[in-house]
């Protein structure tokens, strides 16, 4: 009987090629209306809508050795930034000291398919400045009896505000929206796993490895005073403008 303390090892095999569509839509909303005035960010489109690629980029999201339903792995950077040249000509990885990396997880598998979700931070280099986006979310669907991709899909996702923007000439930032920022080959199949983790748990799963803060125990306020009443302690304060577990700030 298959169970969770089961290891996998995963491959892709062949040479063929891998159609990957790319969409980047105009950005709708900045605060400080940096899309209207600032003629680079107002411009900024996909590179490249549909290109071909080696089934080998895809195998650096996979782990190097087995691993267990709800285990991470570091994702190949160069694998990443190969893909994200489609969407922008010079991608980076986001390099700060809680944020940094890119990671995936084991979300599902039965005896055929294999379900990743992964979870990257990049930023696109402008003239005269930067664009950030608060994730790049998405996830992987293998087929574990041919070692072949069915479905890839990475996006920025559709929260309130889902990227950050430096404009390094007049030395401002600002914070907006855009509908649709993502990467995708294949389509999603019906599939139902035999082991499996929650999306929300893979999600969760994958914040820890990038934000330390997300292991700190928050309460809300009603409890911590209730708490600091009871142990005798002050409560420290910090206001924020932005969410903790992603970029948009």
């Amino acid at each position: 009987m298959k169970s969770l303390h089961d290891k996998i090892t995963l491959n892709l095999k062949g040479n063929e090629k891998i159609l990957v569509r790319g969409t980047f839509t105009p950005i709708e909303y900045t605060k400080d209306n940096f899309h209207v005035e600032w003629e680079e960010l107002a411009n900024l489109r996909v590179v490249v809508p549909e290109k071909q690629y080696a089934t080998s980029v895809f195998q650096g999201f996979l782990p190097s050795k087995p691993v267990l339903a709800g285990e991470t792995w570091k994702i190949e950077e160069e694998s990443v930034l190969d893909l994200l040249r489609q969407l922008h000509p010079d991608p980076h990885l986001v390099r700060d000291a809680d944020s940094q990396g890119l990671w995936a997880c084991l979300r599902a598998y039965n005896d055929k398919f294999v379900d990743i979700v992964l979870r990257i931070h990049a930023e696109f280099a402008l003239k005269g400045g930067w664009f950030t986006p608060s994730q790049f979310a998405g996830n992987l669907v293998i087929d574990r009896t041919q070692g072949k991709l069915v479905r890839f899909h990475m996006h920025v996702p559709q929260t309130i505000l889902n990227f950050d923007v430096g404009w390094d000439t007049i030395g401002c930032t600002d914070i907006g929206f855009c509908p649709k920022i993502e990467l995708c080959a294949g389509t999603q199949p019906d599939v139902e796993y035999d082991i499996s983790i929650t999306q929300e748990v893979a999600e969760r799963t994958l914040i820890l490895c990038f934000y330390k803060s997300e292991q700190i125990n928050w309460v809300p306020p009603d409890q911590a005073v209730a708490i600091a009443e009871e142990q005798v302690k002050l409560i420290h304060v910090i206001s924020i403008d932005g969410p903790l577990t992603d970029e948009a700030c």
